[in-house]
């Protein structure tokens, strides 16, 4: 991971050599001004400890924060070493036996009182997200909001937290289900969403009982240490042990020192397949628990009997949000045949209005690519349609004239089955695909290795239900008539086959951060066993 923060630095320095390009579609503002203002505003300065328990401190490596639209260098922030990890974990240890003493209900009081603190600096904070992710500002700020509604979501959980009372075959003896803490829960998150992963999960295992040790993306330290900034000082004003909600900054050296601890009860993972992979191996064989939100190449698919309007507008969202840079982000649209070329035309028209520049511009929709390794595989990505028989309609290009990690959104036109269709590339490249039958378009969409999110668009009755049925989308999230990326709180977020299985947010994702116990218990003064068994 330190090799991936030398790569980050080392493209800052070549860009602020490029001189910035302004025209109709592409421009890109800010400074240090506009930095200096939102650190202050969050607490932050240009020199940040990365490691918290109740108190700061970190001993790691010192690792830059960037700014992917300019390659300004937002601040540094100490990492944590394997020592204060340790540390850590202690501390965090220690404070789940103080938190689950603390009645469901007053947990969620805690969790409202943050939830509130993060209001008053959505601002500053999604402003954060914008200059260190690269998202523009209203999905900085819709991120923060997120946190905010999972964390009104959570404090009316901390009333629910409900098992079950379950009939007993013998007399006299009551069973029931019950929910319990975990302990310690581990959530490392991706770049992508600094701040709403670890709001899904933080505030859902806080209202269970749990501490949270949380370890962000190392290229989005800033916000991990402004957001926990925020929650400490909620934990402060309350006397609790400020290690409930604690943090590691640093990168993979850490992410595998929590997989390994088995005082970490759970470990929430978010991010590539791979990874994923080898954090699930390394949990099992201590026999912890594992959550993971990985890879998604999401279809959608236009039917004949679509809204077309709908369609277009739902498209251009989902393959272009964030820069193509979600989980949930549309990467194949499968077209009847029927409406495919008048669909293109109009899709190809929506994409020449977007403004690709910098995220805190007013009017731009694409900002940039994370980091200069996510520009290389958007180069590959484009180089490998062409070479397995694709033609790119629309983009292609790397905007090298703009001093940032910026890419025109792609649009190609390829064979369902290319490998590099199967491929999932952070970056806004959309392959569109003909198909003739709904069952051809199922199938195509069911064949590769992820799935995450899906969505069909049509007005029939008949296959809305057979999409949604079990001969539809084997996807974790299966939509109709809106796009793949956009989930609400209140159900269950997350995917099947490759993307993990995991599940956060809504429905029934709290019972992960608990352990289930089966009661039974005998007031009868007798002792009937089960299934009439006579032990005499």
């Amino acid at each position: 991971m330190a090799g991936i923060a030398r790569g980050i630095l080392g493209a800052a320095r070549v860009l602020r050599a490029r001189p910035a390009v302004r025209s109709a579609r592409f421009s890109t503002t800010g400074g240090a001004r506009t930095t200096s203002a939102t650190l202050k505003a969050l607490g932050l300065d240009s020199y940040n400890l990365g490691t918290y328990d109740g108190a700061w401190g970190g001993n790691g490596d010192v690792v830059e924060s960037v700014n992917p639209a300019t390659g300004e260098v937002l601040g540094a922030v100490q990492q944590a070493s394997a020592a204060d990890l340790d540390q850590v974990l202690q501390h965090a240890a220690k404070a789940a036996v103080v938190w689950r003493e603390v009645p469901a209900p007053k947990r969620g009081e805690v969790v409202r009182q943050m939830r509130n603190a993060l209001f008053e600096k959505i601002g500053p904070l999604g402003q954060l997200v914008a200059l260190e992710m690269g998202k523009i500002l209203p999905e900085g700020i819709g991120e923060v909001q997120e946190y905010i509604d999972i964390a009104d979501y959570a404090v009316g959980l901390s009333r629910m937290l409900n098992g079950k009372v379950i009939p007993s075959e013998r007399p006299g003896h009551a069973m029931m289900e019950v929910w319990n803490p975990l302990g310690v829960v581990g959530v490392i998150s991706a770049f992508n969403f600094p701040v709403a992963v670890y709001g899904w999960n933080s505030a859902i295992s806080m209202v269970c009982g749990n501490a949270v040790v949380w370890k962000g993306a190392p290229s989005t330290s800033l916000t991990s240490v402004a957001v926990t900034k925020i929650l400490a000082g909620v934990l402060e004003a309350n006397g609790l042990p400020g290690a409930i909600c604690a943090l590691a900054a640093g990168g993979a050296d850490i992410g595998r020192a929590m997989a390994r601890d088995p005082r970490v009860s759970l470990v929430s993972f978010t991010g590539s397949t791979p990874v994923g992979r080898s954090v699930a191996l390394t949990v099992q064989e201590r026999f912890g628990k594992c959550l993971l939100e990985l890879g998604g190449n999401n279809a959608i698919i236009v039917h004949r009997d679509a809204d077309i309007d709908l369609a277009v507008r739902s498209v251009l969202f989902a393959a272009v949000g964030t820069a193509g840079q979600r989980c949930t982000t549309t990467r194949r649209l499968f077209l009847h045949d029927e409406i495919h070329d008048a669909f293109i035309e109009r899709l190809v028209n929506a994409y020449g209005q977007i403004k690709v520049g910098n995220p805190l511009e007013a009017g731009v929709l694409c900002g940039p690519l994370h980091t200069r390794a996510a520009v290389a595989a958007f180069e590959q990505g484009v180089a490998d349609v062409t070479a397995q028989g694709g033609r790119i309609l629309l983009g292609g290009r790397v905007l090298s004239e703009l001093p940032g990690n910026f890419v025109e959104p792609t649009i190609t036109s390829i064979a369902h089955d290319a490998p590099v269709v199967h491929r999932e590339i952070f970056a806004p490249i959309l392959h569109t695909i003909r198909f003739s039958t709904l069952d051809q378009a199922i199938a195509w969409n069911n064949e590769v290795g992820q799935g995450l999110s899906s969505s069909l668009f049509t007005t029939s009755p008949e296959h809305m239900f057979r999409w949604i049925g079990p001969a539809g989308s084997d996807c974790g999230i299966v939509n109709v008539n809106i796009p793949t990326n956009g989930a609400e709180i209140g159900g269950a977020f997350g995917g099947e086959k490759e993307t993990g299985g995991g599940r956060e947010s809504g429905s029934t994702a709290w019972q992960q951060y608990m352990r289930r116990q089966t009661c039974t218990i005998n007031y009868s003064g007798s002792l009937p066993l089960a299934q009439g068994i006579k032990f005499e």
